[in-house]
């Protein structure tokens, strides 16, 4: 009575054809419950926190000495707090993807109410006029995502990892599969 070992990935749907309805209806439950509470936890911490994303991986070295490529930031954007120089804000420019971790360097408040901003980082020469859309010289509110309120150093490397080497994310993703296997097995 040895232990059986899949000799390859297409034995993953032997193992299926196997199982009988009711435990493959019970692995097919399992793994949506996993996947919903995931979406109902973030959904939750956009809630919470006000920002349309909580947590944040910097990606550039723009920010350092106070963070560095791979931190993970925790956000939030409520939106009665007053924007000040010198916090640390997550915002999105029109025509680009990725969200930037700048320090506000100027604020301008009018009369009304309205307030405009200008950001720089930190390791940075010059301000970020240039990263705004053209003929942008001032950020407002609804361009900010989130603001820095805490950080975990470097746990995002691996999200960079995954993204600079596409290898990598299938050879863990081999890995964690393999290893599902085996504990399955045992």
């Amino acid at each position: 009575m040895g232990t059986h070992l899949p000799t390859s990935s297409l034995d993953i749907f032997g193992d299926l054809r196997k199982m009988n309805k009711r435990q493959l209806y019970y692995q097919v439950l399992n793994f949506a419950m996993i996947v919903s509470s995931a979406l109902m936890i973030w959904k939750g911490l956009i809630v919470l926190t006000g920002s349309e994303s909580p947590i944040v991986v910097v990606l550039s070295g723009s920010m350092e000495p106070a963070f560095h490529r791979g931190d993970l930031l925790f956000l939030t954007n409520f939106r009665e707090d007053p924007i000040r120089a010198g916090e640390i804000v997550v915002f999105k420019v029109e025509g680009r993807d990725i969200p930037i971790v700048h320090r506000v360097i100027k604020v301008h408040e009018k009369d009304n109410g309205d307030i405009k901003f200008l950001t720089k980082g930190d390791n940075n020469e010059v301000d970020d006029r240039g990263l705004y859309k053209e003929g942008q010289n001032w950020l407002e509110k609804k361009d900010v995502v989130g603001r820095a309120r805490g950080f975990l150093p470097y746990v995002g490397m691996v999200t960079i990892i995954m993204n600079d080497y596409p290898k990598f994310k299938y050879a863990l993703l081999a890995v964690m599969g393999a290893y599902v296997l085996l504990k399955r097995e045992s």
